[in-house]
């Protein structure tokens, strides 16, 4: 069976293609202007054409004429058009309509009219969905509807695809063959329920994605470096599955009064427990954070190479998480090589989408595509006929 073909825009490292290459996706193409994701996205997807570039300074005839694509032909669009202006981490004061960074998504949907690929997934900060009135929101659905897409859009929770990381993020999932998209259902929720649809397991908690990692004190680690211990859950052996030797496994040295800082607390405990001795005179409220052995990690950042900017500290050992241990709280598998500085690599992984959000929306992709078995159809048909009654209790 022809595998369905994809195009990244604004793809970073490439988390959304990643997703979907693991559920059998031809990646044609990264485009994004930051280089040094690219080369990681380039040695991820090797078979795939890199191009670093604006995306506001990028023809769509170009970008289609170099990839010798018609239009209507291509597969599947993703990409997620920064909007930082519209994330909670901007103060409210600072945040307005018309700030220029968020308004990348009009060049996303430039692609999508020159393009017209059978399917559209647009993925954003979940303040998108509400901000200014539902404005934007709005707009991205009036627009597609008018290319002739039919849409589903909803802010999806990252643990109810089995994600060890509470991330809540917008997805639009638009397509114009005639079959309406509809994001998947929950898999995973608070407890271990078996329902009409399935089953739905239990979250992932931070640990049980971690623990099979060896054993790291501050400032150690090399690479490339063996497993230590069989995977212990399936999360851990689905990471493990296409990689034989671990990669970025290393940690960033803590400066003095961070170690000490760190070495004070005990596992679930942050700033507001350390030593007043010790204590910053400020700080973010997760900040000098260490994970426990039952929670469900908080969004990984950008900042995930700094202590003092969030719960980014090992549970069991007096470090910082490392590279591997960030990427497999966001759903990565092993053998997923990043490129670059520690820094470098720590923004690759916060800025990426989970994985594990674009694989679990693939079959429902390849529903719309009509690649899939007609059995199949009918089955996840009838599946996602359980979102058409479910309140979106996470929005």
């Amino acid at each position: 069976m022809k595998k369905p073909t994809v195009i990244d825009l604004f793809s970073g490292c490439g988390g959304m293609s990643w997703g979907l290459h693991k559920a059998g996706f031809r990646v044609l193409a990264g485009i994004d202007k930051w280089s040094r994701a690219l080369a990681t996205f380039q040695r991820n997807h090797p078979a795939a054409s890199t191009i670093e570039a604006d995306i506001a300074d990028l023809e769509p005839n170009s970008l289609m004429s170099m990839l010798t694509l018609e239009q209507g032909r291509l597969d599947c669009l993703i990409g997620g058009p920064p909007c930082q202006g519209f994330s909670k981490n901007v103060p409210a004061t600072y945040r307005f309509l018309a700030d220029p960074r968020n308004q990348l998504f009009h060049d996303f949907l430039r692609f999508v009219e020159a393009m017209l690929p059978k399917v559209v997934v647009m993925e954003n900060v979940a303040e998108i969905y509400r901000a200014y009135e539902g404005a934007v929101r709005t707009e991205v659905i009036d627009t597609l509807r008018q290319l002739g897409y039919k849409i589903d859009v909803a802010i999806l929770y990252a643990p109810d695809y089995g994600v060890p990381q509470r991330r809540r993020r917008c997805f639009f999932f638009a397509s114009r063959t005639g079959i309406k998209p509809v994001l998947p259902p929950p898999v995973f929720g608070s407890g271990y329920v078996k329902t009409l649809f399935g089953t739905v397991k239990q979250y992932r908690s931070a640990w049980s994605a971690i623990s099979d990692l060896p054993v790291l004190e501050n400032g150690e680690g090399y690479e490339p470096m063996e497993y230590q211990h069989q995977p212990q859950n399936e999360y851990q052996a689905d990471m493990r599955e296409d990689s034989q030797d671990l990669y970025d496994h290393v940690t960033r040295e803590l400066n003095e009064k961070q170690f000490t800082r760190i070495s004070s607390l005990q596992p679930g405990q942050g700033i507001k427990h350390l030593p007043k001795k010790i204590r910053p005179k400020a700080g973010y409220s997760g900040a000098y954070g260490r994970l426990d052995f039952e929670m469900i990690a908080p969004t990984i950042t950008r900042w995930v190479f700094h202590p003092g900017s969030g719960r980014f500290c090992h549970p069991r050992e007096a470090r910082l998480l490392t590279i591997r241990e960030a990427a497999r709280l966001q759903s990565f598998s092993d053998d997923f090589r990043f490129t670059g500085t520690y820094i470098e690599k720590s923004h690759q992984v916060g800025n990426a989408v989970p994985p594990l959000i674009m694989q679990s929306m693939a079959t429902n992709i390849k529903v719309c595509l009509r690649v899939l078995p007609k059995e199949s159809q009918q089955h996840q048909l009838l599946r996602d006929a359980a979102v058409q009654y479910k309140t979106y209790t996470h929005l």
